[in-house]
């Protein structure tokens, strides 16, 4: 898919810092490194640590969109790319963001996998070829006349794929492509990646989820943090090299770490009593306007103390479960009850004070001019005291590790740390219950347990429910798993019953992990899932506290 231009390599990062003018300090600092034909280079390390600054310097974006101080240079096959065109840069480079919702511009999907042709005065008939070969090439050919509104988050992934693909660029760079991807969908994405590698395209690939990358055998791998490139090698050197607590490595490798250290302790503020129902959902049917329907006849009760992860395909219908429970959706058939009060009586603004909502994507709830007056607005919204509001908005901070970041612009801040930014939002208001599509993209593994941790261990929660792809965050916090598939309920029930099941799994595209395979292997001893850390120390007898898990309610 793509032609090689001449001797000198692909890409050439040569002393590369930059600052944006809206922060203090910079954000990389003199990054060099080598990308060459044909070569697959996974980069890797914690939230904000500067790998999408570094994607934006590559593609054009900084400095022409992201203004600063830049110095150093970027050569694409041996030239400058400050003497060339953002046009003529997205040529040979090709760029799938973290959030798909920041790339689609076009109402139907045909309309999007154009774009960037008609941008580049491609004839009508040589487009047309393009986007019909790469929907085939992707598996998408059935998506070719849908609303890019009612996609799911990771058709829209496929789909922004798509339309950077069409425009056969030689590199590609990949800012957490898994992100909004189910497992067997990412595995799939993956495989695609290898493939295109194979076949020429030289890919950086950014991403938080380091094991799954790992299957299509990266040619090297970069780690960064604050800015600077503090591993550069085989994949092999940075198991030995790299905090297990900063990037998530397989189980095995994390209960070896672990091991040596001290057991994790972890005791939830949520108590299962299995008895009071929040939220009810009665046989409920939906339909996005005169499309088919996206839930069939789907009823269920969260209860106080749940811990709730809904896990499904792309598509399956778990947003949409969501947003009912919420008010944002009514339901066509059926209906949902909050607190016994049916949603189609109430207001989102009451609602909110029972459900708190954190959405998949950040843009779609940031809009202050500073970390503090974000969080501060719902709560205000909802008539607290200021005092209240100040104690809330300090809290959340400090639960999702936003401490030293309270008078930046959201929108100023990593995609992870907007992910951190929104969710705070949600806690600051202190809904009954804590709803969060994806808490974990964009995320990494020391930030999504520490926050984790936090948000299930703070007081005043009576239950929580998140929508995850992250089989091993439902294995390390949920008390109880609900699987959806095609709009119904697949299976509904604690971890350890509904993920045991690998017929299941499949049907509902859930790959199993490391930790679920050690989990599985060491169930008869231990009774229950745990994290790996947890569980390293389990199976080795050591005494004292370590749960990972609260008890199952009774359902």
């Amino acid at each position: 898919m793509a032609e090689r231009q001449g001797a000198a390599p692909p890409l050439v990062v040569d002393g590369l810092t930059f600052r944006y003018r809206a922060r203090p300090e910079p954000a990389i600092r003199d990054v060099s490194f080598t990308l060459e034909p044909g070569e697959l280079l996974l980069v890797a390390g914690t939230s904000g640590c500067g790998k999408t600054t570094l994607i934006r310097c590559i593609n054009g974006l900084i400095p022409r969109s992201y203004k600063g101080e830049l110095s150093g240079r970027v050569l694409l096959h041996g030239q400058d790319t400050g003497g060339m065109s953002l046009s003529r840069i997205s040529q040979i480079v090709g760029t799938v963001l973290q959030d798909p919702e920041r790339q689609i511009l076009g109402a139907h999907v045909f309309t999007e996998v154009a774009f960037g042709l008609e941008n580049l005065g491609v004839p009508r008939d040589e487009i047309v070829r393009r986007v019909e070969e790469t929907l085939d090439y992707l598996g998408i050919s059935h998506l070719r006349g849908r609303e890019t509104f009612y996609l799911s988050g990771g058709e829209k992934q496929k789909v922004a794929l798509a339309g950077v693909l069409a425009m056969r660029p030689s590199i590609l760079l990949l800012d957490e492509p898994l992100a909004s991807l189910d497992p067997a969908s990412a595995q799939e994405a993956l495989a695609l990646f290898r493939r295109l590698v194979d076949e020429g395209v030289s890919i950086l690939l950014v991403e938080h989820r380091v094991e799954d990358a790992l299957s299509i055998h990266p040619d090297r791998v970069l780690f960064m943090e604050a800015g600077r490139i503090t591993y550069s090698g085989p994949v092999d050197g940075l198991m030995e090299v790299v905090d297990h607590r900063q990037v998530k490595l397989p189980a095995p490798v994390v209960m070896q770490h672990a091991a040596a250290g001290p057991p994790p302790v972890f005791e939830p503020a949520i108590q299962p009593d299995g008895r009071e129902p929040l939220v009810k959902f009665e046989d409920v049917s939906f339909a996005y306007g005169d499309g088919p329907e996206v839930l069939h006849d789907v009823s269920l009760t969260i209860r106080r103390g749940d811990i709730i992860a809904v896990l499904g395909p792309n598509g399956a219908g778990k947003t949409t479960l969501v947003k009912h429970a919420i008010g944002l959706l009514k339901p066509r058939q059926g209906r949902v009850l909050v607190e016994g009060r049916d949603t189609r009586e109430i207001s989102v603004a009451q609602i909110a004070h029972t459900l708190g909502y954190v959405f998949q994507s950040p843009s779609h709830m940031l809009f202050a001019a500073t970390v503090r007056e974000e969080l501060a607005f719902g709560p205000r919204n909802l008539g607290y005291g200021e005092p209240e509001i100040a104690a809330g908005v300090e809290g959340a901070i400090d639960t999702v590790n936003l401490r030293g970041l309270e008078e930046y612009p959201p929108l100023a801040l990593s995609f992870g740390q907007q992910k951190r930014v929104s969710i705070a939002a949600i806690l600051a208001m202190r809904s009954k219950i804590l709803v969060m599509d994806e808490p974990t993209s964009g995320q990494d593994y020391w930030n999504y347990m520490a926050f984790m941790n936090g948000i299930l261990q703070m007081p005043g929660f009576a239950a929580v429910l998140f929508i995850t792809h992250d089989l091993d965050l439902a294995i390390c916090y949920a008390n109880r798993v609900i699987l959806m598939h095609e709009g119904r309920i697949a299976s509904d029930g604690p971890p350890a019953e509904v993920l045991t099941a690998p017929g299941l799994l499949r049907r509902c595209r859930l790959v199993p992990t490391s930790l679920l395979e050690v989990n599985l292997k060491h169930l008869p001893e231990t009774g229950r899932f745990m994290s790996a850390e947890a569980l390293a120390h389990a199976i080795a007898g050591t005494p004292g506290p370590s749960r990972t898990q609260p008890e199952a309610p009774v359902l």
